[in-house]
């Protein structure tokens, strides 16, 4: 048995904290190690290159396919002009092949990020809590800002997922007692991805510092903020650096990335973004640490001085500079650290013998059960904590009946879900499947993933039969073993050897800098990007660049016009949401290609192929290859106008 640790000494003079001491070996690490890849297994699932791991991977692509870099999503300024990340991608898609080198990555920036969230949380708390703190990371969304476009630890690979893991070793590192290290290696990631590394950098800068000069800092910053964008509101609207939005290019950035406009985020929105600060208050109050406290501080103050600036880049002007900065995303780290510090802080408060176990179970229901309003939970358990003095014996124990029945309600409410996921349809699954779609079908509720990892992590680190603890690793390995080619299944054919290796004839007619559309169009240009590999003329994914750059906005409203007769707009995403069917039903528009059609579009310079599976005349080149593609026709624009 290890002598009790002394947490938290290490980190420059903070208030220390002992905690019990912690049994040592490695058949309990091993058990913890095998009860997380079990419960990631189950609960994730990989992405491959859809939605921005798409845009990543064309980024890198260009770099080796030099056609693609007259893509419209790369043609003018982009987020490829802002990150370091595509070289180093690249030379991993010219080494393993793109598929490979996606998921290789992946891989590699998952173990980093949870690797770096338990030796951060160590720093806090013993290691059986460590381990529930990144069991919390896996089972509970990270989710930040608005409309859920954003997630942090994300199942597919983006410059997002390297920064996140170098904040988070940054913050590691500095706990650790390396405080100049820390700093440099988050200094380290803003060239990958600025936007998700600066916040980290005000992190630990505001972690020297004192509150009153980290308050000061932040009122600065807003300040500031406030002033550029009042200043640029007044300049001429040819100044460089602090360009104001002109109406054209405001209307189609509000369109397409309502995301980047706080006053356009809905209740539930806030309700997710509140969440993190009410429970890092209540962390601040639980936790003895005074490392983990000053960094619960620290990431309020970031994150609140984020979603101001955010506020003012999209009210005054807006300028154009403020609005890329995109302040809000600083929330992430906030987000981060509130449910890292999970487990620590239900642990600190289930000690206390008056509303310890109310708080607790209001806190967890709070993040692990979306129907139930956290805003509502988490401001309860504060209360209790702030007013448990005045409490008389009377109040306390009604408080400890009611959270008692909300327990039983809840587990009775977990007990039903999982009768009802044991009695699907006899036939609906195979022998083997069916199991392992009902483990995944409940391990995506985190309620039941918190009932059930808690205890037997709570157990494990009680243990003391070392045979016991083995068989725990053996049972846990192999379900591991059963689930991981599940988790890792890449459905994507898009871009794989025998994808490119099938459209060969096409590719040998299309011009390596020519655009491609295929009607009707998906929401993302992987089969033109990743198996043709040739620029696409217009999808909803390359129109996420029209914050960087007006001309990309104006073009992309340009070619929605171009294909206006046989589509609607699907970068309209704020119109799309406001309306309503019973009051605004849109007809819509033919979505058959027609010759005279397929003549009106081809009229368009930017547009060079069109692939559709009408049969029209002009000479297509069929795909007579068994699949999905099958029949389906190449037409060349230059033989449409012959």
């Amino acid at each position: 048995m290890e002598t009790p640790k002394t947490y938290g000494a290490e980190n420059g003079g903070y208030p220390a904290v002992s905690l019990p001491g912690e049994m040592g070996g490695g058949p309990k690490t091993l058990a913890f190690l095998c009860v997380l890849l079990a419960l990631w297994a189950s609960t994730h699932r990989y992405r491959g290159l859809g939605g921005d791991a798409g845009l990543y991977a064309v980024q890198a692509l260009a770099r080796i396919r030099s056609g693609l870099s007259h893509d419209l999503f790369l043609e003018y300024t982009s987020q490829e002009d802002f990150t370091v990340f595509s070289p180093l991608y690249a030379q991993c898609i010219a080494l393993l092949g793109l598929h490979d080198a996606a998921l290789t990555l992946t891989i590699i920036f998952k173990c980093w990020f949870f690797g770096a969230a338990w030796t951060l949380a160590r720093c806090f708390a013993p290691r059986h809590v460590a381990f529930l703190a990144v069991a919390m990371l896996v089972v509970i969304s990270g989710a930040y800002g608005a409309y859920g476009v954003f997630h942090f630890a994300e199942d597919w690979v983006t410059a997002r997922s390297l920064a996140e893991a170098l904040i988070i070793t940054a913050l590691a590192v500095y706990f650790r007692g390396s405080r100049t290290t820390g700093l440099l290696i988050a200094i380290v990631a803003l060239p990958v991805h600025p936007l998700m590394a600066l916040p980290g950098v005000l992190v630990l800068a505001s972690l020297r510092s004192s509150w009153i000069v980290n308050v000061t800092g932040a009122a600065v910053v807003v300040a500031a903020s406030l002033g550029v964008a009042f200043v640029a509101a007044h300049l001429a609207s040819n100044a460089h650096i602090l360009t104001v939005m002109d109406t054209d290019w405001l209307t189609i950035v509000r369109e397409r990335s309502q995301f980047l406009f706080p006053q356009l985020w809905s209740s539930g929105d806030w309700k997710l973004t509140a969440r993190p600060f009410l429970s890092l208050m209540i962390s601040w109050l639980a936790i003895g640490d005074g490392g983990a406290r000053k960094l619960c501080v620290s990431t309020m103050i970031v994150g609140g001085t984020g979603l101001a600036v955010a506020f003012i880049a999209g009210l005054v002007g807006p300028v154009s500079l403020l609005l890329q900065g995109q302040a809000w995303r600083w929330v992430w780290v906030t987000t981060f650290v509130s449910i890292l510090l999970l487990a620590p802080t239900i642990t600190s408060i289930c000690r206390d013998q008056k509303v310890g176990f109310p708080c607790a179970v209001l806190i967890a229901c709070a993040w692990t059960l979306p129907w139930l309003d956290s805003v509502l939970c988490l401001p309860g358990a504060l209360l209790l904590l702030l007013i448990r003095e005045r409490l008389g014996p009377g109040n306390i124990v009604c408080i400890r009946w009611v959270a008692g029945a909300g327990a039983v309600l809840l587990s009775a409410w977990a007990i039903k879900y999982s009768w009802h996921l044991a009695s699907p349809p006899p036939l609906a699954h195979g022998r083997w499947s069916l199991p392992i779609d009902l483990l995944r079908e409940a391990s995506g509720v985190p309620v039941l993933c918190v009932i059930c990892v808690w205890p037997l992590i709570y157990c494990i680190s009680r243990s003391q039969c070392v045979p016991g603890l083995f068989a725990i690793c053996a049972v846990l390995f192999g379900l591991w073993i059963l689930l991981l080619p599940g988790a890792f299944y890449d459905h994507e054919f898009d871009g794989t050897p025998a994808a490119i290796e099938e459209f060969t004839d096409w590719r040998d007619v299309i011009p390596t800098t020519s655009n491609v559309f295929v009607v009707p169009a998906h929401n993302s240009a992987s089969f033109a990007w990743f198996t043709l590999e040739r620029p696409s003329y217009l999808t909803v994914d390359q129109s996420s660049g029209v914050v960087f750059s007006r001309a990309t906005a104006l073009e992309v409203r340009r070619r929605s016009q171009v294909l206006q007769p046989l589509m609607d707009p699907d970068w309209t995403l704020l119109s799309d949401m406001r309306r309503t069917p019973a009051v605004s039903h849109r007809p819509s528009s033919p979505s058959t290609l027609t010759r005279d059609l397929l003549i009106q579009l081809c009229s368009d310079p930017s547009l060079n192929f069109i692939v559709a599976r009408e049969e029209l005349g002009f000479q297509p080149i069929s795909h007579t290859h068994p699949g999905q593609w099958k029949d389906w026709n190449l037409y060349d624009c230059r033989r449409v106008h012959e």
